[in-house]
């Protein structure tokens, strides 16, 4: 947890840094829009998901380490070999959780967060989810765990091998020649994130595209065929948490509102996307029938607004640091009360984001706890040593309920008051 914590804190700015500097050259260079808001839903996205990571919210039925040590057959010593079984273990894993993801109802909740963005760019990279609490898939490691690799030496290269994915989430590398026939290339993961007919559930590889080429789920870029990207049933939102959970209240809903008991039962392993006849007739949800042809989910923002949820994401930034930095002395169990502050942190600005008149509410909700915090740990802490730092944040607590309702009463409440009748002129 804290080992993982401080990894992150290096990794982080780096990550922020190049997304950043993709965005500056497609716009200056490209002269491609710079979609803020997108961007910043991506990265938000990431800030739930490696708190989920740090404060290890899951649980996984089948342990690694049990593997290892009930059915290793042979064990290799701590070698270079050692780590490159390891890693390509990691990716024949990978491929088959990725593809399961894809294909079974129930398993596309926890992947569709990293889809569901419109734009494809080192952002959505970022898009993780949090919605999987139980982990049904490690016996996939059954390779490495018979050759008696140690849980040791895949917990070290299993952040290399998830930070290595980030690359190739862009549109401005083509094709890489030779490279093609081994690794994933940003060329196969653009044609894995585009809803075209021809490219939808292809190239689940990793790192290494072998396995989709060896399992028949491998698709070349057509140079006639231009990747549009998303997801065929649009999040229409900027709040990560939500989309997280969007496509598991839809399979709740659709086995509550069916009428067969079968179809109560194989909603939820039947192939992504299925629903119960009856539920689809009399509850239809939006769908991108025509991938060329469709509006990108987009939300007015003036200068102002954008200059405001730039701060409060980098603010959120600062705290995730301090959080990181300090996870041993912060302790338990207020490791997971700081964690839910985060959350409730990226939920109350992604909902200004999307303009929800009930963005204040959640603000408010997020800095009264706040400053309940100051009150009652002198922000687990940081008081004793630095006491102005409690009252700058006590300040941000005040100021960012005031601001967001400035946003609230004079922008956004707008969208929703009756519009004046137009009056026509008559000759």
């Amino acid at each position: 947890m804290e080992t993982y914590g401080k990894i992150l804190l290096i990794a982080m700015p780096i990550f922020l840094g190049l997304v950043l500097l993709e965005k500056l050259y497609g716009w200056a260079v490209k002269k491609q829009p710079f979609r803020t808001m997108d961007m910043l839903s991506s990265m938000s996205s990431g800030y739930t998901n490696i708190i989920k990571d740090v404060l290890g919210l899951s649980v996984s039925i089948l342990t690694y380490g049990w593997m290892v040590e009930h059915w290793a057959i042979y064990t290799i010593q701590s070698t270079i070999a050692t780590y490159a079984v390891a890693f390509i273990a990691l990716d024949f894993s990978g491929y088959w959780v990725h593809r399961m993801s894809h294909e079974i109802n129930f398993f596309w909740n926890k992947h569709a967060i990293h889809h569901s963005s419109e734009e494809f760019d080192l952002a959505c990279a970022l898009r993780q989810s949090i919605s999987s609490f139980v982990s049904l898939f490690t016996i996939f490691l059954l390779p490495a765990a018979l050759l008696g690799v140690s849980s040791t030496v895949i917990a070290v290269v299993a952040p290399l091998h998830l930070f290595a994915q980030f690359w190739y989430h862009t549109i401005y590398i083509g094709k890489m020649g030779i490279l093609e026939h081994i690794i994933v290339t940003p060329s196969h993961h653009r044609v894995h994130h585009a809803i075209n007919p021809e490219y939808l559930d292809k190239n689940h590889g990793q790192i290494f595209i072998i396995w989709d080429k060896l399992f028949g789920t491998f698709q070349e870029e057509l140079p006639h065929v231009p990747p549009v990207y998303g997801i065929t049933r649009p999040a229409q939102t900027w709040n990560p948490i939500k989309i997280n959970f969007q496509h598991l209240w839809l399979l709740i809903r659709d086995a509550y509102r069916t009428k067969s008991w079968r179809d109560k039962l194989r909603i939820w392993f039947m192939p992504t996307g299925w629903r119960p006849a009856d539920v689809e007739e009399k509850y239809p949800v939006s769908k991108i029938d025509d991938p060329y042809h469709f509006e990108k989910y987009a939300t007015k923002a003036s200068t102002a607004l954008l200059v405001w949820t730039w701060f409060q994401f980098l603010f959120t930034f600062a705290l995730i640091n301090y959080f990181f930095l300090n996870i041993a002395k912060i302790g338990t169990p207020n490791i997971f009360v700081y964690g839910g502050f985060i959350f409730l942190s990226v939920f109350a600005y992604t909902e200004l984001m999307d303009r929800n008149p009930y963005a204040l509410a959640w603000e408010g909700l997020k800095n009264s706890i706040g400053l309940w915090l100051i009150y009652s740990t002198d922000w687990f802490g940081i008081g004793q040593s630095l006491p102005w730092i409690t009252l700058v944040l006590s300040t941000y607590f005040v100021l960012a309920t005031l601001t967001t309702g400035l946003f609230v009463w004079f922008d956004i409440r707008k969208d929703s008051a009756p519009q004046p009748e137009k009056k026509w002129a008559t000759a």
